[in-house]
């Protein structure tokens, strides 16, 4: 897996969006210094909105807090 970046989001990690309407994109900054960036296409976004979900419910689900 040496081309896997991992990214440890925190709820205190800065996260800042843009949208980049010009290309039908939006850009999530990640981090202050020395920011990873995410560019998602408008068309992907439901997809990544999907999976968050996914992943959350799946946390919720094996630690029994049904979302708490």
């Amino acid at each position: 897996m040496a081309d896997l970046v991992r990214l440890n989001v925190t709820a205190d990690l800065p996260i800042r969006v843009q949208s980049l309407a010009f290309a039908g994109r939006v850009e999530l900054r990640l981090g202050n210094a020395f920011p990873a960036v995410l560019v998602v296409d408008r068309e992907a976004l439901p997809r990544l909105t999907q999976a968050l979900a996914e992943g959350q419910a799946a946390l919720d689900a094996s630690s029994g807090t049904g979302g708490a």
